[in-house]
């Protein structure tokens, strides 16, 4: 499947149980814009789509599934970017001293979908993964 030029930016409601660290967390930790907010949710700019934190006073635990060999978070979401912007996030979160749940690696090595990837975990239990492709065409492939 040919990747297109340029995609829709997605919506994604997440539950937080506290919008000033919601803030910190995604505004100064991941680098994202906030747009509008009341004082139950907060939007951000998550790299070109919207993101928003709604809270929540009660929060479940997070489950795991096996992926490579690997207990992933299940729900987990996040980003397929380049190689460049994946390796200067992945180094502001290292100098940032961030705890990674998978810290970067490469996975699925010599394999279709070989890939970049880390797994991080927002203050509310929210799993998200940043990942980065060599080769875009493989995103998609079986």
């Amino acid at each position: 499947m040919e990747m297109p030029i340029s995609l829709p930016p997605f919506h994604l409601a997440i539950p937080v149980s506290d919008l000033a660290l919601a803030e910190v967390f995604y505004g100064q930790g991941l680098g994202c814009e906030t747009g509008r907010r009341s004082e139950h949710w907060i939007d951000f700019n998550f790299y070109g789509h919207q993101l928003v934190t709604h809270l929540v006073p009660e929060l479940t635990n997070m489950a795991t599934s096996r992926v490579d060999d690997h207990a992933v978070p299940i729900p987990h979401f996040g980003l397929v970017l380049e190689i460049p912007a994946y390796q200067q996030l992945a180094d502001r979160l290292c100098n940032q001293q961030v705890v990674f749940l998978q810290k970067p690696m490469v996975r699925f090595v010599g394999q279709v979908g070989e890939q970049l990837s880390f797994f991080i975990q927002d203050p509310f239990g929210n799993g998200l993964e940043f990942k980065a492709f060599r080769d875009m065409r493989q995103l998609f492939a079986s």
